[in-house]
Parts: structure tokens; C-alpha cells; sequence
């Protein structure tokens, strides 16, 4: 359902406490600008207009938008088990939704919402187990709902997308980023419509899994500069100089969606010096405590891919401070996204505990 901009001013002001309202929000903090990743509301009720709820609910005024969230808006068919996978894309429940992989490696049981989809085809089993692999009958099943998916993103008016950014921008949210995975199995008619939608949003960069096909690192550094918009990759444990040189060097409108937490979690060393490095190159970051590799045992389940748990934060090993002071001190205009990925902790909630993160964000840059 779509909501005029005044019924969705009703329902804000139903929903959210008066001393919200009183401004529009604001996550700037000693210059450094702090997004979220929609990823991080996974666990909750995801419409268009709830996410911006809960945006304007933990005071944030920028966003890296999953398609899952959009596309719903927009009029998306219904896709059977359709949900955010880790960190990016959006898939039926074992499968990815045409051309999106897995994403960023969340635990099976991510915090505050469901186990996380199983691999998408041609992925195998999830370490350590996990949904058996899809009968005949159900792979035909997902190939129909692939392509109905594609025909509609085919045919969708980008007015919807219109309507979508205005609704947020009006609350004074910023979508600086869009995240759905162009693939090689794409056509050109897709791919078009990745950026077609991220620039009719305001998104000043395309977010993906970082490539590990050199083919595919080429078609989307020539269609990104073919546009001049940015597609930026987002990181796990791998990289490092020789591997972002790679693929920076693909294009000038290549760059980084680096993320921190995953970098020092499975690597144990700081990413500072990376970000600084690379600072011209970063579109933006992602941000989570983990502990390093060493603190894994005992800590509940890691990511998937190796490497320290996710730990509330201030209470894992990550330089987060660190790296906020030195986003700070180098005036770096690039947001740093918090992406929500530790256990909620009993009695709280998954707005609590985001909120938390904005407060330690806030205070780090004091």
C-alpha cells in the first residue's frame, strides 16, 4: 500500500514519541555523517514507510537502502520467502532473487530477526549445513519467480521511485546508496535499471559484493563509468591494498563500501590505515564490533566466512573510535553506515539497541 504524503504524516505522528517530531533527524557528529543500512531493521516489519519510521525514531538522516525495501514500494510482485539477505540483496528464502548472491555473512541466526536465507543457487550449502539443496520442482518455481521479477523491474515507472524519494526526503532522510547486485547473468535492460532506480532515488553510488569474476569487475566498472555513477564494493575479510588496487583500477568509477568490522574480524589488524589509504576511493563504510580471529571461541557463532563474533559495541575489538576520529580529524565527507549484526541482548530491542550505536557514534566524535 501507498500512503499520500499526508496520511504518512498521520502515521508518523501516531507512531512516533512528539519529541521526535520536533525535528527532522540529524546523525552528523563533528562533521563525520552516519548512515544505516536498511539490512540492520531486518528483523522487523520492513515496509517503505516503517523504515523510515524507524530512521527518524534513532535520530538517522541517511541511509544505504536495500531493494527489498524499494522495490516493495514500487509495486514488486510478491516473491514466496522474499527477504533481506545479509548486508545487500533480496531473495526468495534458499535462493537469491535474479542475479543478487549472498551478501554480507551474517550469523544463521542474525540479530533480531529470522535464520538467514540459505545460499543462492549454484552456491552449494551453507557452511555448516543449512537448507537441503532445492528438488526440481521448486528450482522451476524460483526460475518463474526470477522471471516474473525481471519483467517487472522491466516495466516499472520510475515515478514510483520518485514518490519513494520524496517520502523520505520530506522526513529528511538521505539515500546515499542503493544496494542490488548487477550480475553477469544480467541483461543490459537490467542493469539499466539498477542505476536508473539509484540515481531517481538521489543515491550518488551503486553498492555490491565485491566481484571475485574478473569478467563481471569489468562489465560493471565500463557500465558504472558509461553512467558516472559509482558502483562501490562492499568487503568482507578479503582485499587489503592488493586487492582493492584491483578493483579500483578497473575504473575511475569504481570504490569501496569498505566494512570495518568485517575487515578486522577476520584479519585482526586495524583497517584505519586502509581508510585512510584509500579515503579518496571510499564511497562509504559499514560499521559493527567484532572481536579479531583469536576471540571467536566462546563468543557465539562468527560470521559465516570465519573470523570474530559481532559484539555489541564498545565491547568488541574493532577500532571503531578510532576509525570515527580519524573520518573526523581528515574531514572525510564519505557516511559510515551502521550495519546492525549482534545479538539483541534479552530485554532489549533491535531500535534500542541501533540507537545505542548512534549514541557511541556520537560520543566517539565529541
Amino acid at each position: 500500500m501507498q500512503l499520500t504524503r499526508r496520511e504518512f504524516g498521520q502515521m508518523a505522528v501516531a507512531a512516533i514519541p512528539a519529541t521526535h517530531l520536533l525535528a527532522q533527524p540529524n546523525s552528523t557528529f563533528g562533521g563525520v555523517r552516519i548512515g544505516i543500512i536498511t539490512y540492520s531493521f531486518r528483523g522487523l516489519p520492513s515496509s517503505a514507510e516503517e523504515v523510515l519510521r524507524y530512521c527518524v525514531e534513532c535520530g538517522i538522516d541517511g541511509i544505504e537502502l536495500m531493494s527489498n525495501v524499494a522495490e516493495s514500494y514500487a509495486g514488486a510482485p510478491a516473491q514466496a520467502g522474499r527477504g533481506p539477505m545479509p548486508g545487500g540483496g533480496t531473495g526468495p528464502a534458499g535462493a537469491g532473487a535474479p542475479g543478487q548472491g549472498r551478501a554480507s555473512g551474517a550469523p544463521p541466526a542474525a540479530a533480531g530477526g529470522p535464520p538467514a536465507p540459505a545460499g543462492a543457487p549454484g552456491q552449494g550449502m551453507p557452511p555448516g549445513g543449512g537448507r537441503p539443496a532445492p528438488t526440481p520442482e521448486q528450482q522451476e518455481a524460483m526460475r518463474k519467480r526470477a522471471e516474473e521479477m525481471r519483467n517487472w523491474r522491466l516495466s516499472v515507472p520510475m515515478s514510483k521511485y520518485k514518490a519513494f524519494r520524496t517520502m523520505y526526503e520530506d522526513a529528511g532522510v538521505k539515500i546515499y546508496a542503493f544496494k542490488l547486485e548487477p550480475t553477469l547473468a544480467m541483461s543490459d535492460a537490467e542493469y539499466d535499471y539498477i542505476w536508473n532506480v539509484g540515481e531517481t532515488l538521489g543515491a550518488d553510488h551503486i553498492t555490491m559484493e565485491l566481484p571475485t569474476s574478473d569478467e563481471l569487475l569489468q562489465r560493471v566498472a565500463e557500465y558504472a563509468a558509461k553512467r558516472r555513477l559509482r558502483i562501490a564494493f562492499h568487503t568482507h575479510g578479503q582485499g587489503g591494498s592488493s586487492g582493492f588496487d584491483k578493483v579500483l583500477g578497473a575504473s575511475k568509477y569504481t570504490a569501496l563500501n569498505f566494512d570495518v568490522g568485517h575487515y578486522y574480524g577476520v584479519n585482526g589488524q586495524s583497517p584505519a590505515p586502509l581508510v585512510e589509504k584509500y579515503h579518496d576511493r571510499i564511497a562509504s563504510l559499514h560499521l559493527k564490533d567484532r572481536k579479531g580471529p583469536a576471540g571467536a571461541a566462546g563468543e557465539g557463532r562468527a560470521a559465516m566466512g570465519g573470523g570474530g563474533a559481532n559484539m555489541p559495541w564498545g565491547q568488541g575489538e574493532t577500532p571503531l573510535k578510532e576509525i570515527l576520529q580519524l573520518m573526523k580529524r581528515n574531514k572525510y565527507r564519505f557516511p559510515a553506515s551502521i550495519e546492525y549484526e549482534y545479538r539483541t541482548p534479552e530485554g532489549s530491542d533491535v531500535l534500542t539497541e541501533i540507537k545505542k550505536c548512534v549514541q557511541y557514534c556520537k560520543d566517539a566524535l565529541a
